[in-house]
């Protein structure tokens, strides 16, 4: 029986397209998207800052984008942006646990940091 396709705009949505995409993505852009995923999770985050993150998880996750994912090296800067920008917005539910699951989740796909810099949301 055929795996079923998740609606586009679902929580299986975004964990497929970080799986499908995580190494053409790079770090920058998927652990991002992962400190938003997890703020979201925060029952201290307020509804404002959900909207805002669930808004930029929607736009990373959008079958269509202002610039195609598959455009070599541009293909993600757009979607960098607007969770960038999402980030800053609610910087304030970025907490040291949430900085934690990203770090654990980078780790378990991407081995550890080679340039050990700071995390997103520092």
């Amino acid at each position: 029986m055929p795996t079923p396709t998740p609606e586009p705009y679902s929580e299986a949505s975004f964990w497929d397209k970080l799986r499908e995409q995580a190494l053409s993505a790079g770090r920058e852009v998927v652990e991002r998207a992962l400190c938003l995923y997890f703020a979201a999770q925060q029952p201290q985050t307020p509804l404002w800052a959900r909207t805002v993150i669930y808004g930029a998880l929607a736009y990373f996750i959008a079958p269509i984008d202002a610039v195609p994912d598959m455009a070599p090296v541009l293909g993600y800067s757009d979607d960098l942006g607007v969770l960038v920008s999402a980030l800053v917005t609610v910087s304030l539910y970025i907490n040291d646990e949430v900085r934690q699951r990203a770090r654990e989740t980078m780790g378990r796909w991407f081995g550890p940091r080679e340039d050990g810099g700071e995390r997103p949301g520092r």
